[in-house]
């Protein structure tokens, strides 16, 4: 069952109520914006149909209210209305459960702008929990996406995942169990995530090919990899830069690695804080970094062959600088593991491959700015090139000689209301 409540501007009430005519007007050169429409789903009857006419009939600029209680529905949700708020009544009170789900999409699919979902949680999808495609402006807020059964390969990939977008906001989100990354944003622009919690995921927030990205204030614990900045080849968009990582807490990134065998996350290796590939202008600074057992911070060149003419596949202009670290690095996994047992069974919390060419390409000078306290250890593993030759191992524990780029202006989002 739908209930109506129509908001309607108290100056109409009035009119309609005298009988007003257009002289009793006052004389206005603006026009009079059309109210903004509330609608309010119950939790009585056929909530599943009830919500999916909601968001198919929904007007342009509606509030779309859902109750308090937890509801089953065996099929995905989608919204393609400009201007529309999904609210919730609270990230704990409203719970949309997809157990049910007899497809393997996502939970909720969103394809327009000035779009804000705020205020619920989705647990169980069988495919991606909300995703956003081409939805410039979008907020979320205050949200849930969760696989209860904790982590597992047949989770959805992504929690929260707006992709092809322009000014994306992500804030007070909790994701939980992603086979691929909690919170994604990729091939977008101007992006804050932010006092968001991302945990036992296998990426727990990922930034990829994307350009002007600000992440702070979030906590990123339990993961395989806690923060991922990407830039991969034969995307629509390619070219990522611009992103400051800062005043986060990246924690305890121990979860084994759960992605599917052949997904781009499923090379991360467990136990690793911040991993920055084959992108450009990255700076991060001011975060706790602690008790991740493979590395505090990777940075590392894209490994496999490509035929994208437009693909860099080295990480530039990276800026490390005032992070505290503390216990990382204990018990490297995966290739790194082998690695370390041949220097004494444990790595630094800093790790750049030493990856400055590609091929029999020339070698570049990558920039890489590590201005992190003396007592900070740091290696190069000295490789050249990809692919690798492990007879080219040559480690060394001396920073680069670089010159920090300077940090990217702050995002700056019209539809923020911080």
């Amino acid at each position: 069952m739908i209930r109506m409540g129509w908001i309607v501007g108290a100056s109409a009430l009035v009119l309609a109520a005298c009988g007003g005519s257009e002289s009793d007007a006052p004389a206005s050169d603006t026009a009079v914006a059309p109210p903004i429409a509330e609608i309010t789903v119950g939790a009585e009857g056929d909530f599943q149909t009830a919500l999916l006419t909601a968001l198919i009939e929904a007007p342009e600029g509606q509030t779309i209210n859902l109750p308090e209680g937890a509801f089953e529905l065996t099929t995905g949700l989608s919204l393609d209305v400009d201007g529309v708020t999904l609210l919730g009544a609270g990230q704990d009170k409203t719970v949309l459960s997809f157990a049910g789900q007899t497809g393997a999409g996502e939970g909720l699919l969103v394809t327009s702008d000035d779009v804000t979902l705020a205020g619920f949680t989705l647990q169980d999808t069988k495919g991606d929990g909300i995703k956003s495609k081409g939805a410039d402006r979008i907020v979320y807020r205050d949200l849930t996406v969760e696989w209860t059964g904790g982590p597992d390969e047949g989770n959805g990939a992504y929690g929260v995942y707006p992709v092809e977008s322009t000014d994306v906001l992500v804030e007070r989100v909790t994701v939980r169990g992603a086979s691929d990354a909690g919170i994604y944003v990729g091939q977008s622009r101007n992006i804050i995530v932010r006092d968001s919690l991302a945990e036992y995921n296998v990426a727990g927030v990922e930034i990829e090919n994307s350009i002007g990205a600000d992440v702070y204030g979030n906590t990123m614990r339990h993961n395989a990899g806690g923060m991922l900045v990407f830039d991969l080849p034969d995307l629509p968009m390619v070219g990522g830069h611009s992103t400051r990582i800062f005043n986060n807490e990246i924690v305890d990134n121990n979860t084994r690695n759960f992605a599917p065998p052949g997904n781009i996350v499923a090379n991360v290796p467990s136990g690793t804080g911040v991993i920055i590939m084959a992108n450009e202008n990255v700076h991060v600074f001011e975060n706790q970094i602690r008790n991740n057992r493979t590395a505090g911070v990777l940075v590392t060149a894209y490994q496999d062959p490509f035929a994208d003419e437009n693909y860099n596949p080295l990480p530039r202009n990276v800026v490390l600088r005032a992070n505290a670290y503390e216990n990382n690095g204990y018990e490297p996994q995966g290739v790194l593991g082998d690695l370390s047992a041949l220097m004494g069974g444990a790595l630094p919390p800093v790790i750049w491959d030493g990856v400055d060419r590609w091929g029999e390409g020339e070698a570049v000078d990558v920039n890489l700015a590590v201005m992190e306290a003396e007592d900070v250890g740091f290696i190069n593993l000295g490789f050249g090139a990809y692919p690798l030759d492990p007879a080219a191992l040559a480690p060394s524990p001396t920073r680069p000689d670089a010159e920090a780029k300077a940090e990217p202006d702050p995002i700056t989002l019209a539809h923020d209301g911080a």
